[in-house]
């Protein structure tokens, strides 16, 4: 406090101290986690935003699938013991864990209920579990190792069954269904023939379908990879064949064989192949 002589009053003078800091405070808090016990509200803020992933992750599957569809092998057939079978690429790495002997055998009920069941009810219960509040995975050793030796684990076990199909395959001599087809097709369009393919939606009729031709390839055992309806199963369709190849052609490979075809002049005689090769060459598609 100061006196002034010329007004004999009192005037009051403030001394700054340089060592004191100013302080400023930010009222605004960064995010809802400055508040002690709360975040951010699940609906509708949190939901939209997942909801937004799922969209963007959605639209990224369909663009693949439409891009690159899944190929079609051989249809199922119990009757075909040179059929191959595989699941969906998805199911592909319990596929190949049930080959394994402690999955399998007496201890199947630990390969299809116990571990599948820890696997997928440990991602149900993995919001109960881990209550963490902390987002990065390395400050979070047991979770993210647990979820890096899965995904470790299914891409392992998923490639090592593609490559023991591809290897059962090639002992047997079976090729996909679908690579013959576009070979097939490929060569015959650069050669500048029909591709012998049947138009989408169009299914080529079988003529003269009750002539006994039908018996005596049955008899010979052909249906069982041709099938019934001679549309094909693990050996190719045989409507419409007369398209592509004449009667003796036909007849040359019921005699010696063809590929995956054996010969067939043990499975029937001569007249029977020579009865088989002539209604074979009759069937053509409509015009």
């Amino acid at each position: 406090m100061a006196h002034d002589k010329s007004s004999n009053t009192e005037k009051i003078v403030y001394v700054g101290d340089s060592r004191i800091k100013k302080k400023n405070h930010n009222t605004i808090p960064p995010d809802y986690t400055a508040f002690p016990g709360k975040s951010e509200a699940f609906i509708p803020y949190f939901l939209l935003k997942e909801w937004m992933v799922g969209v963007v992750a959605l639209v990224g599957i369909l663009v693949l699938t439409i891009s690159e569809p899944a190929p079609l092998g051989y249809p199922a057939d119990p009757n075909n013991t040179a059929f191959v079978p595989i699941p969906d690429w998805y199911f592909l790495f319990l596929y190949q864990f049930l080959k394994y002997p402690y999955a399998s055998g007496s201890y199947v009920v630990i390969g299809t209920v116990l571990i599948p069941g820890i696997m997928f009810g440990g991602l149900m219960l993995a919001p109960f579990l881990d209550k963490g509040k902390e987002r990065r995975f390395y400050k979070r050793p047991i979770a993210s190792s647990l979820m890096i030796v899965s995904l470790i684990a299914c891409f392992y076990l998923t490639r090592v069954a593609w490559l023991g199909y591809e290897a059962e395959l090639a002992e047997l001599n079976i090729r996909p269904e679908h690579e013959v087809r576009l070979e097939k097709a490929r060569e015959a369009a650069m050669a500048g023939k029909p591709t012998g393919q049947p138009k989408p939606n169009k299914e080529i009729a079988l003529v003269d379908k009750d002539d006994p031709a039908m018996d005596y390839m049955k008899k010979a055992g052909c249906l069982s990879c041709h099938a019934t309806d001679l549309k094909g199963q693990s050996g190719p369709p045989l409507r419409g064949i007369g398209d592509t190849l004449t009667k003796d052609e036909i007849l040359d490979i019921l005699h010696n064989g063809k590929g995956n075809m054996p010969p067939m002049k043990d499975a029937a005689s001569e007249e029977e192949l020579n009865h088989i090769a002539e209604w074979l060459a009759k069937q053509k598609a409509e015009k």
